[in-house]
């Protein structure tokens, strides 16, 4: 499943050029019995299997010795949602280690044990932790040095300001009577800059309030601080001006 398709386009070209690597550890070359078993029933009863915690130990500490500075991730839809900016702090430090958690899940015991971070792509159950883990690889290799070829393109996109992306267009100026909007032809990069924020707002509030309010928030923090440090500044005129 690895490199799957992080074995193409940029992330392949990167990857072909050295710029990251991956390696995989099998568990089962982890287990201790003839059947290599990485599994076994749930405690308490219940359906499916559960992933063993000795043996992921084994293939944890395989991957990841003592002294090994980088995170520990586990793949789950009982992890803490994945964000852009836990992506950007990944692809600045050493590298992860991910654990692709299969069946009902893996025993609790080695998040504890072996200091996993459980992380979540999204609010849905998948049949493994390795789409989840592509995902991942594929949103931290993008932000590596030299991948991408305008370095601009990490910055003006979505989350990169609290906000969804702001819509694109390109040629032809007319689709099926359909006009690309009039200010992006103007040349006037205010008004474009202007246009595309108020678009990226407008997305974020209709799409994603769960964005919108604290970026609300936030600007009106810094319209009231904006407030402040004027009525301060008008304040210190004033006292400048009374004689002694």
């Amino acid at each position: 499943m690895f490199p799957g398709p992080l074995g193409l386009s940029l992330a392949g070209r990167a990857l072909g050029a050295g710029s990251w690597g991956i390696e995989t550890v099998d568990p089962r070359d982890h287990a201790s019995d003839r059947h290599r078993s990485v599994d076994d029933t749930p405690a308490g009863g219940g359906p499916g299997m559960v992933m063993r915690v000795d043996v992921l130990a084994r293939a944890v500490d395989a991957a990841a010795p003592d002294g090994d500075a980088r995170p520990r991730l586990l793949m789950t839809p009982r992890g803490r949602p994945l964000t852009q900016a836990r992506v950007r702090e990944l692809a600045a430090g050493p590298g992860v280690v991910i654990v692709c958690g299969r069946f009902e899940g893996v025993d609790e015991r080695l998040v504890a044990a072996r200091g996993l971070e459980e992380v979540s792509i999204a609010d849905v159950v998948l049949s493994g932790g390795e789409i989840g883990a592509l995902l991942l690889l594929d949103a931290c290799v993008r932000l590596l040095p030299g991948v991408m070829g305008d370095p601009e393109s990490g910055t003006e996109e979505s989350f990169s300001a609290g906000l969804l992306e702001y819509p694109q267009y390109t040629r032809p100026a007319i689709f099926e009577g359909r006009e690309v909007p009039a200010v992006l032809a103007s040349g006037d990069h205010g008004k474009v800059a202007a246009w595309r924020r108020a678009e990226a707002e407008a997305a974020t509030r209709e799409r994603r309030p769960d964005l919108w309010q604290p970026y609300e928030a936030a600007q009106e923090a810094q319209r009231a601080a904006a407030r402040a440090a004027k009525m301060a500044a008008k304040a210190a005129r004033r006292a400048s001006r009374i004689e002694p």
